[in-house]
């Protein structure tokens, strides 16, 4: 990548301590080189400065900066407080928030290097990732987002101060428990209105906190009938089954909840839905960020903003955030998101300005285009996780981090097999399965609801369809089945569905009293 060199500036700090003016002087320097040389399109920033506690706080609920109280967000604070005082973990060194301003929490504890790290890496690289990537873009209200999380807030609280938070918590527990369905996977953006959402709640509100239902008073109480086929469809396609958002059909449909709770799991729904860009973009997202940084503190550099002792600090920090352990280290999880996002990154910037032969016959479209960083801008715009790894992670790449293809047949007692090798057939089979490991259609289990017996007691009939022969845990699907039948007020049975179409396990529950 070509770099237009500057004479020698001075410097942003010295030494590791900061104050607000050096703050400034940071980002101004930081966004120089983010928009005038990395080309990046950033939404307005607001940078705040927290305590450590303040930052437990902030990893308890999710990173949000308004969000409601929950029983859950203590525990979580308890852990990581209790952790990270015995020295066992450290904390992030940022966190930031998809929002127009986009917030960026700096430490106070950081260091002037780390702050420089930290505004390069989240005021700038995961700016610019949420603001143009198209997944975002298509389920996320950035400019909304802060206001709807404030209203959700107080409409929380008003409910725990009128139903009591005994009640609140219980509703809390049982959409929480189902809040990875609780997302519209295919349907296109919903914009969230503060306005509307608060008319539409004082509307309930004005029904005198009941809701009637058309389709269940005309329901038959007596014995049930068999319905025909034509009945069945008709039936399914007048509650828009199937359904695999089970928090939207509770909403809408479950008959014994009261309008304050149907606001609750409509409140839990769009948290859910505003997450759900950012379990599909990790790598991208991180990968992003990360290449950001290392650009703008290279630069700094470079430039002479900051000292050859700041950046040894930097670049230890930068290597310890791109570290992945190997597969027999006891430390090994999975891929650390930031070595194989940052990695990828450095390996299409080789790609595009000095690729090999073989680069050239596997991307054709980008190798030796010159301009890495137009690339690089149409990548994170385009791609999440997925199909990011599926077409753009190089043999190349494949050879330098020693990946193969393993399989453990269940079957089998001994020996494993070596299913794709360093050729070319290989490269293509690890990169399939790798990239399904970030595909949530494969990774998230398949449950719809397909059925309501109206006519007879109302069981809801719900089906998982078994892949690759993973069945559901047994023990949380009984605890999360007992929440859904909470929230139906009516006995629920969910079929496990194997690949020769039939009914391999059935998981049932009754309700309990919820919200009384």
């Amino acid at each position: 990548m070509t770099m237009t060199m500057r004479p020698r500036e001075r410097l942003l700090f010295e030494g590791a301590d900061w104050d607000f003016s050096t703050l400034q002087r940071i980002h101004d320097a930081c966004e120089d080189i983010a928009l005038n040389e990395l080309g990046l399109d950033v939404y307005p920033n607001q940078i705040e400065v927290i305590t450590s506690e303040q930052m437990l706080d902030a990893y308890s609920s999710t990173g949000m900066p308004l969000f409601y109280r929950h029983w859950s967000f203590g525990k979580h604070f308890a852990h990581h407080e209790t952790f990270y005082r015995r020295g066992m973990r450290d904390l992030a060194y940022e966190i930031v928030i998809n929002s127009s301003p986009c917030i960026s929490y700096l430490m106070e504890e950081n260091t002037a290097t780390m702050q420089t790290l930290v505004t390069a890496h989240a005021a700038f690289g995961h700016n610019h990732f949420f603001k143009n990537n198209y997944l975002f873009k298509l389920w996320t209200d950035a400019e909304g987002i802060l206001d709807y999380l404030d209203f959700a807030k107080g409409y929380i609280t008003r409910c725990e101060e009128r139903y009591g938070e005994t009640a609140v918590e219980r509703t809390l527990d049982a959409a929480h428990a189902l809040m990875s369905h609780g997302v519209h996977r295919y349907a296109g953006k919903t914009t969230i209105d503060l306005r509307q959402e608060e008319k539409r709640q004082q509307e309930r509100r004005a029904h005198e906190e009941q809701m009637f239902n058309d389709l269940w008073r005309t329901v038959p109480v007596g014995k049930a009938k068999k319905a025909s086929d034509s009945g069945l469809d008709k039936r399914r396609a007048a509650l828009g089954l199937p359904q695999d958002n089970i928090l939207y059909f509770l909403e809408k449909t479950a008959p014994r909840l009261q309008p304050w709770q149907r606001e609750i799991l409509r409140i839990v729904r769009h948290v859910a839905q505003y997450f759900h860009p950012q379990r599909q973009t990790k790598v991208m997202n991180e990968g992003t960020a990360t290449f950001v940084h290392y650009q703008i503190m290279n630069r700094l550099h470079e430039r002479g903003q900051i000292s050859d002792g700041n950046f040894l600090e930097f670049l230890k920090s930068h290597a310890n955030v791109v570290f992945q352990p190997s597969y027999d280290d006891r430390r090994f999880s999975g891929f650390n998101p930031y070595a194989l996002g940052f990695a990828m990154m450095q390996d299409i910037e080789r790609i595009v300005t000095a690729p090999t032969e073989e680069d050239r016959a596997w991307f054709p479209d980008i190798a030796g285009r010159g301009d890495a960083m137009a690339v690089l801008r149409d990548i994170w715009a385009n791609y999440r996780d997925e199909s990011f790894i599926s077409q753009f992670l190089s043999p190349n790449l494949i050879r330098q981090l020693r990946l193969f293809h393993l399989y453990d047949d269940p079957e089998q007692t001994e020996g494993i097999l070596v299913s794709a090798i360093h050729n070319e057939r290989g490269y293509l089979r690890i990169r399939r399965q790798l990239s399904r490991e970030y595909d949530i259609g494969w990774t998230d289990p398949a449950i719809d609801i397909v059925d309501v017996d109206l006519a007879g007691d109302r069981r809801l009939l719900l089906q998982h369809i078994v892949v690759n022969g993973c069945y559901l845990q047994e023990n949380d699907t009984k605890l999360v089945l007992q929440h859904l039948a909470d929230l139906w007020g009516y006995d629920v049975l969910l079929q496990e569905i194997d690949s020769s179409s039939t009914v391999a396990r059935e998981h049932t529950a009754s309700p309990r009293k919820i919200g009384q």
